[in-house]
Order: C-alpha cells, then sequence, then structure tokens
C-alpha cells in the first residue's frame, strides 16, 4: 500500500540520510506559481546537506513517501487536492483520491517508511479557547504514539502556546529548544515561554534519537524547536496588532472549526503585507536544513 520511492528505499537501505517533507505547504499552504518554487527549494536544500528529501503525499489512493518531479508539480497545480490527516489517510486511499499530508498524516507515514526525521513549518497545537471549543490539533495526540524527530519553529502563534506545552508534557512528548531556552512562536523567535531542555548540535539530538531507543520507551516523538533568526522573524509588535485584530474579525464573521486556522494565517499574510509568509518561508528553510544535518548525524551513528 505504502509506496516509497526508489531513491529513498536506497537511502534507507545504506544508512543514509533522509528528511520526510509535509506536502500541505505546496498545495494549501502557498499560492501558485510560488508553491512549486519553494517546494522544489527545499528539497534542494535537504540535498545540499547531503540528505534525500521524502516529500510525503498521497496520490490516486496510494500514499506515497518520496515524489519524483512530475508528482510535485502534480500537488503544486492539480485542483481537488485533499488536505489530509492521519485520521484521513485510510478514508483517501479507500476512496482512490489524491490529497497532500498535514504533519500528523506526514509523521505517520514518514514513520511506516522508517524515516526518523521530518521538517515542517510549525506544529499544530491546542486552540485559543479550548476551554468552550475542546479544539486541539490531531497533530499531538499522533505525535505521542510515533516514534520520530519533528523540527519545527514552534507552534502556530495564532494557537494557545502555553496550552500547548503543556498538553504536550501531558502526552509525554519530548520538547527541546535548538539552541535557545525559548520556546519559538512560528513567526516570532521567542513565543515568551521557556523550554526545559536545549540542544546545541545536531550530533546532541542524535543522541537523544539513540537514547530514545535504548530505553525502550513508549513510542512517542522528539520535539527540536528551532527559532526563526532574529532579523527573519516578523515583528512582534506588528504580529501582536495583527493576530488581535485577526481574533476579532474570526469571531465577529463566526468562523469556526477547521476553517478558523486558514482563516487567521490569511488575515496575517494580507494585513502584514506578506511579512509573515516571508518569515514563515525562513522558519522552513532553517528547520528543514537543520533537519538534514540531524538526520546525517543519525545515519553516522
Amino acid at each position: 500500500m505504502l509506496v516509497v520511492s526508489e531513491e529513498v528505499q536506497e537511502a534507507l537501505a545504506a544508512r543514509r540520510p533522509v528528511v520526510a517533507l509535509e506536502s500541505t505547504i505546496i498545495a494549501h499552504g502557498l499560492p501558485r506559481p510560488r508553491n512549486l518554487q519553494v517546494a522544489l527549494e527545499l528539497e534542494d536544500v535537504v540535498r545540499q546537506e547531503g540528505a534525500v528529501p521524502a516529500t510525503i503525499a498521497v496520490l490516486d489512493g496510494r500514499p506515497h513517501v518520496g515524489l519524483g518531479k512530475d508528482q510535485v508539480e502534480r500537488v503544486a497545480n492539480e485542483d481537488g487536492i485533499r488536505k489530509l490527516g492521519h485520521r484521513d489517510l485510510p478514508l483517501a486511499v479507500a476512496a482512490g483520491v489524491s490529497g497532500a499530508t498535514t504533519v500528523s498524516a506526514t509523521a505517520l507515514l514518514a514513520s511506516l517508511a522508517g524515516v526518523r526525521v521530518f521538517a515542517t513549518g510549525g506544529l499544530g497545537g491546542v486552540h485559543r479557547e479550548w476551554t468552550v471549543t475542546q479544539d486541539e490539533s490531531a497533530d499531538l495526540g499522533l505525535l505521542a504514539r510515533t516514534r520520530i524527530t519533528v523540527v519545527c519553529a514552534g507552534v502556530k502563534s495564532i494557537l494557545d502556546v502555553p496550552a500547548t506545552l503543556q498538553r504536550l508534557e501531558t502526552l509525554g512528548v519530548a520538547v527541546a529548544g535548538y539552541g535557545t531556552d525559548r520556546f519559538p512562536g512560528f513567526y516570532l523567535s521567542d513565543s515568551g515561554h521557556p523550554v526545559d531542555w536545549t540542544l546545541e548540535t545536531p550530533g546532541q539530538v542524535a543522541e537523544v534519537m539513540r537514547a530514545q531507543d535504548a530505553l525502550g520507551a513508549p513510542q512517542s516523538a522528539l520535539i527540536v524547536a528551532n527559532p526563526v533568526p532574529e532579523a527573519e522573524q516578523l515583528d512582534p509588535e506588528l504580529h501582536a496588532r495583527v493576530l488581535a485584530d485577526a481574533l476579532t474579525a474570526c469571531g465577529e464573521e463566526g468562523v469556526t472549526g477547521q476553517a478558523v486556522t486558514p482563516f487567521l494565517l490569511d488575515y496575517l499574510v494580507r494585513h502584514t503585507d506578506g511579512a509573515s509568509l516571508s518569515a514563515n518561508l525562513a522558519a522552513v528553510r532553517g528547520n528543514v536544513r537543520l533537519a538534514a544535518r540531524i538526520a546525517a548525524a543519525w545515519a553516522g551513528a
């Protein structure tokens, strides 16, 4: 059922570094044609660091780990590409549809294929007003039972960051800042909240991964929270002002459920004149580069 590209298969068999990449940023996160340019750029960043990119998507009901250029182009340009979390995978397979994978679906399929390192922008998490809506991303539960290392820029700043950190602790998901004792805020280098552990090198991350396996601990993830450089972050005052306006607009327009996140992110892009998108892409590039270096340290064990 799982289609692993020949390049990824060969790299895994030879214990060469491999980095999983999600496809929602291609199909749903960026406008055309920039989405295809970014997708190919991110794969190139992985290759520049000596690793093999494994972009993940579902095509005609078949989950793919590692896409060819024509398949990446299809995800970027084809209308009707669905957005798939891990719960949607059996339905998508049975229906024979095509879809781009979110963090949860990407992490699951990568793990099933034997890929240990995954780079993304920001995780999902606990939504604001959780006590009323009970809205929590499926990413958290999936990462609590999947052995994978996720390099991210924290969680999306539109979420309830302290509640998300508490939830990750409750679920037993390890979180470490990379070169920082502060939890990143996606568009921002610092969300305003601390982390208990700091890792300074890809080798140190690989040591934690080896310790996870040696301990025989429950199959949970390691989150490596890598901040966007301060020079490339969104201006914190602009971020605070526009996010407050976005939350107000969301309530006034009655946006609920799965529509909240795309609404808020789109609002931020439009009302920061694209600066939030630039910060997002800077974070993703940095995460992909770091993930490739971690994968190399892990493969060299």
